[in-house]
């Protein structure tokens, strides 16, 4: 939900001019992406750019997407898990019949990644992941209880021309409630995957966890009415209930030097908006506690494909994405995040930060905060075999930025190292 010192060329725009001082003020030139070397660190980041639709990729020239793309370029990730872009397929005011679905990774590389968005920046070329997810498929259940079931896509705002993110309306958020995962048409906040394109994504062994129900998971926190004590859901509803709102993926990544690296990505839902069951908060801290249980390789856990079983003791992974839980947050539902952080397999001991040139212009953040309204939300997380070079949050300088921001996120970045 939601960051270069030299001549300019009086040919750059004021956009381009103007990405080109936010580097400045940083203190930091972009980072050169090339081939490591064996033993060179790679880079992993995480960005929520809030929203990203179908009809904002199938243009060039959206003013958000092109900052979000300066911002990728200055960083210049290896391994990039981009949240909240559109999964585009039927039931997607942006989607065209006969289009092939899931398709709009591909745009943000090529209309955005691969293009330069500034003199000092280069292109960067990726292979895109792009699954399907939950959010926006109607589930046929009043699954908030109000009465209705609502299974038809309503009429959605189109984008802003000036990059803002669309509004939503009363009849996209009833229909969103009653989605298995909150949409307001299907696709909606999906996911979307980046590598670089000298490594090998293992593609045949992608693990996905979508369809796994929620009652599957043996200590899952079942929602209570806390008013009439009784289930928030009906039986049935329990049944078929998700417990992804939107995917958990295992995507594993093979290294130049043979090395696999085991991305598992999610995007759990906010631990809110949900009424007296606080059904939104139980579901967030299970989503969490799925990565847990999948390091802990716990019997229950059963891939999309039929494939039983956690992730192998001695696999190198990183736990990506905005997780929408801070361990400083003693009013969330239990504590799955800490104890995710806290996990033997986990490497907690590098916490990203933000600069301190650019602390001193949020001060009402702590360091850590990835997110804009002063919380720690989004993660990578690293497995204890790898080392940490470096690691940061990103955030751009608020004097120079433009009234629309690019996201109310930050990008998160780490440089690990993955041993053959």
């Amino acid at each position: 939900m939601a960051h270069p010192i030299g001549s300019m060329s009086t040919r750059i725009s004021g956009l381009l001019l103007l990405l080109s001082v936010v580097g400045l003020l940083l203190g930091c030139r972009p980072r050169q992406r090339t081939t490591p070397p064996e033993g060179e660190p790679m880079r992993v980041m995480t960005y929520n750019i809030e929203d990203v639709r179908t009809e904002d990729l199938r243009r060039s020239d959206h003013p958000r997407l092109q900052r979000a793309a300066a911002r990728i370029q200055h960083l210049a990730p290896d391994v990039l898990l981009v949240n909240e872009m559109t999964y585009d397929q039927p039931g997607d005011p942006g989607y065209q019949d006969g289009d092939p679905e899931g398709h709009n990774a591909q745009r943000f590389v090529h209309h955005y990644l691969s293009t330069p968005q500034a003199d000092s920046l280069e292109g960067l070329s990726y292979q895109p992941v792009m699954l399907p997810v939950s959010t926006g498929l109607p589930s046929g259940f009043d699954l908030n209880n109000d009465g209705q079931v609502v299974s038809t896509v309503p009429d959605i705002p189109g984008s802003p021309e000036d990059g803002s993110v669309a509004p939503q309306t009363d009849a996209g958020r009833a229909y969103g409630n009653d989605a298995w995962g909150f949409g307001t048409f299907p696709g909606q906040y999906g996911m979307a995957l980046f590598v670089r394109d000298d490594l090998t994504v293992l593609r045949d062994s992608i693990r996905t966890f979508r369809e796994l129900r929620w009652h599957q998971m043996p200590t899952a926190a079942v929602p209570v009415d806390s008013t009439t004590f009784e289930p928030w859901y009906s039986p049935d509803e329990w049944a078929e209930m998700r417990l992804s709102s939107k995917s958990h993926w295992d995507v594993p990544v093979q290294l130049p030097n043979g090395a696999v690296l085991h991305v598992l990505a999610s995007h759990p839902t906010p631990p809110g908006f949900d009424g007296v069951a606080r059904r939104n908060d139980h579901r967030n801290h299970d989503e969490i506690q799925l990565w847990v249980d999948y390091l802990n390789r716990a019997s229950y856990i059963e891939d999309d494909s039929g494939r039983a079983g956690g992730l192998h003791e001695s696999a190198s992974f990183v736990v990506m994405g905005d997780l929408n839980a801070d361990p400083d947050d003693w009013s969330i539902f239990r504590d799955a995040i800490r104890t995710l952080i806290g996990h033997e397999r986990v490497n907690s001991q590098v916490v990203p930060t933000a600069r301190p040139a650019r602390q001193g212009d949020y001060p009402d953040l702590d360091p850590d905060d990835t997110a804009r309204w002063q919380k720690r939300i989004d993660y990578v997380l690293p497995s204890a075999d790898l080392t940490v070079d470096d690691a940061g949050v990103w955030r751009p300088d608020p004097a120079a930025g433009p009234d629309v921001p690019v996201s109310d996120h930050f990008p998160v970045w780490m440089d690990v190292r993955v041993a053959p």
